[in-house]
């Protein structure tokens, strides 16, 4: 009577073909991501002289970030997509919070 392998070991190829992923998510690319999304919202953040403009130009780069971070999504490194949509998120909940600061003790909204 043959023995019959424990599958321990396997002594052939798989029984299906395995599918590998062409560009999967790394550290790294989530890193460059995050510091190219950081050094897009800041350079935006900057050309603001006033808290409303703060607030609306940093609104302004996010949603083309996150754009761009569709467009990675779908033809790119989704690695950095992802990198660019953690810090877009992270950057609109700073705006967020300044613009309340602001509200909260100056009691006029300040974005209109």
């Amino acid at each position: 009577m043959p023995r019959v392998p424990s599958g321990l070991f396997p002594a052939g190829p798989p029984p299906r073909p395995t599918w590998r992923e062409p560009h999967p998510v790394t550290g790294a690319g989530v890193a460059i991501g995050g510091a190219t999304a950081t050094a897009w919202l800041l350079l935006f953040g900057l050309l603001g002289g006033s808290v409303r403009e703060y607030a609306w130009w940093t609104l302004v780069a996010g949603g083309l970030a996150w754009l761009a971070a569709l467009v990675l999504v779908r033809f790119g490194d989704r690695g950095v997509a992802t990198g660019t949509a953690i810090v877009t998120a992270g950057g609109w909940s700073i705006a967020a919070a300044v613009v309340a600061v602001r509200w909260a003790t100056s009691g006029d909204w300040p974005l209109w």
